[in-house]
């Protein structure tokens, strides 16, 4: 009842909108200034009424009085009348009305205002007919329209119904034009469309209009076969010339072809069979319908005709078994089918495509956020070997002007070494003085307590030399001391800024190797990679050749400590107050720190 219900809707329709309705039952606004309400209730009272007459179903005006009562706009007010139509019409079809008829009145209502007034190359029964076959292949949405393979489809029988070629080029270039404009042709479209001959171009009128009624019998009234044959009756056992017609639950014969005259009808099921019988009592070409009551014997007109309807009639049968619908309407339905399946796999992939172009630009963020991360890495790298060389800088200006202190300091331990050894070399000639002048007046105890007295101030002169000579020497070893915690100092100092630079550069190293996995053909990033690892290698460089002044200055660097009482060592630097033992260990030292800068 749904497939009915949908056949039925398309065609009241077409009457419903001839109302200057729309579908749900209000009138324009430029409609509704002139006219409201009363008009529309009265066209749509009349099309209830008709459609009540011609679907067999009761008419109940006081229905329609009770659905709009609440709005004296009544059809074209806001209840509209879809919802009346559904629920007191249609919901009471029963099927037992006549579809001709039914399809005859709606085309009524609507030929008039819609039917192209140019002159057509078909009558207006076959108009009717196209509009017909048009409800039945048409999309199931609204407003109505039928697709370009409808239409080739529809064409292609026609054509084939008038005995010509299909032109499948012209039409061709016909659906190129009409994809480009639009989805598909309304129903007078359609009409205008066949009417004008276009591909049936060479065909007289008599010759279309019979194809267009082939095509409508076989789609609208579900005839599967018709034609002239003989049939033997049951009583008489005489042969009568009937006109037969094959549909998909019945075999009708009557008089003649134009179906006024019916004498009987032969009710197919899944029970019936059809056989072919040999020729008897001078009839040829004889073929038997054995149904659950009775048989009927067949005679066609030669042994084509006679295959061709055993074959249509075993193809129903077979059908009926099966719960089939007629082919026709199962190719429409597989047609629909495989439009729907094509426009869910299009939808599928438009959706596949916005998500793989999502994902894509997804991706174009992703590459963009690491090449900023990248820039900005080596902003802060170049940032920090800026720094680093700054600091490089500094400490060698620091370390230029600790050696110009030490130099200083050492000449002025120098010049204080040289005027204590003149002191001292004066201090040694008055003692000779003074023992040569013991000698002399050793006999005189008071020139004798004078020279011990003498003796004892020189004792005190001496020990207060000594005292301050222990207090430089314990100054050269604060400064030694200060100078050592200086060198570790710079030592650190040179360590941390190589693990950073080594974390840095692993840190490099993995987001090139993620640059590479998400955009190989990111040259852009690569040259940028590749110009931070150029950066990279030349601070290392810089680097290296720091240390190497820095190991450089630091071998220049000679504690400069108080002399001792035991032989001094000649360096390369002059005179040194280094002991074996201090210079052993200093070597050691130096070599240590060497090492580790290579």
């Amino acid at each position: 009842m749904v497939g009915l219900k949908e056949e039925l809707l398309k065609s009241i329709w077409h009457a419903f909108t001839a109302l200057d309705l729309d579908r749900s039952g209000k009138v324009s606004k430029s409609q509704l200034k002139a006219r409201r309400g009363a008009r529309g209730a009265r066209g749509a009272g009349v099309l209830s009424h008709n459609l009540c007459t011609v679907l067999n179903v009761p008419h109940d005006p006081v229905a329609l009085e009770e659905h709009f009562r609440d709005d004296d706009e009544g059809p074209v007010s806001n209840q509209g009348y879809m919802p009346y139509l559904n629920k007191f019409i249609l919901e009471k079809v029963q099927g037992n009305f006549d579809k001709v008829e039914f399809n005859r009145m709606c085309w009524t209502l609507c030929a008039k205002k819609n039917l192209s007034k140019s002159p057509l190359q078909i009558s207006d029964e076959d108009a009717f007919k196209v509009w017909v076959i048009f409800n039945f292949l048409s999309e199931d949405k609204y407003p109505l329209i039928i697709v370009p393979e409808e239409i080739e489809y529809l064409l292609k029988k026609i054509t084939e119904a008038m005995g010509a070629g299909w032109q499948q080029e012209r039409f061709d270039h016909y659906k190129i034009a009409l994809n480009t404009s639009r989805e598909g042709l309304s129903a007078w479209e359609l009409i205008d469309l066949i009417g004008s001959g276009q591909f049936s171009k060479g065909m007289d009128r008599q010759t279309v209009s019979m194809a267009i009624n082939e095509v409508f019998n076989e789609l609208i009234l579900d005839v599967l076969k018709q034609g002239y044959m003989l049939k033997k009756g049951h009583k008489r056992k005489n042969w009568t010339e009937r006109w037969f017609v094959l549909k998909p639950n019945i075999i009708s014969y009557y008089v003649s072809e134009d179906l006024k005259d019916k004498k009987g009808d032969i009710i197919l099921d899944g029970n019936c069979c059809v056989e072919a019988l040999p020729d008897k009592d001078g009839k040829k070409c004889l073929f038997l319908i054995k149904c659950l009551d009775k048989s009927f014997e067949i005679s066609a007109s030669d042994k084509k005709k006679k295959q061709e309807w055993i074959q249509a009639i075993q193809t129903t049968v077979s059908l009926l078994r099966a719960g089939s619908p007629p082919p026709h309407k199962e190719a429409r339905q597989k047609r629909k089918e495989l439009r729907q399946k094509l426009l869910a796999e299009q939808e599928e992939l438009e959706r596949q495509m916005k998500e793989l172009q999502t994902a894509n630009e997804n991706k174009q963020k992703e590459l963009e956020t690491v090449r900023k991360q990248l820039e900005a890495a080596a902003a802060r790298a170049a940032e920090e070997e800026k720094k680093r060389l700054q600091t490089q800088v500094e400490l060698q200006d620091r370390f230029s002007l600790e050696l110009e202190r030490e130099k200083m300091v050492r000449q002025k331990m120098e010049e204080q070494v040289a005027q204590k050894s003149s002191e001292l070399e004066q201090y040694l000639q008055r003692v000779r003085e003074l023992e040569e002048m013991y000698k002399q007046l050793q006999e005189a105890l008071e020139v004798e307590k004078q020279a011990r007295q003498d003796e004892e101030t020189v004792r005190k002169l001496q020990a207060r030399l000594l005292e301050e000579e222990s207090a430089k020497r314990a100054e050269l070893e604060k400064w030694h001391l200060q100078q050592q915690q200086t060198i570790q100092m710079t030592e650190a100092e040179k360590q941390e800024l190589e693990n950073q630079r080594m974390i840095k550069e692993q840190a490099l190293q993995v987001a090139m190797q993620q640059l590479e996995q998400l955009e190989l053909e990111r040259k852009e990033a690569l040259e940028q990679y590749e110009e931070v690892k150029k950066k990279l290698e030349t601070a290392a460089n810089n680097t290296k050749t720091w240390k190497d002044k820095v190991a450089h200055h630091e071998g220049l660097i000679r504690l400069i400590e108080p002399g001792s009482k035991n032989p001094h060592l000649i360096t390369n630097w002059g005179p040194a107050a280094f002991t074996e033992a201090e210079l052993e260990e200093r070597q050691k030292s130096w070599k240590g720190k060497k090492a580790t800068s290579e």
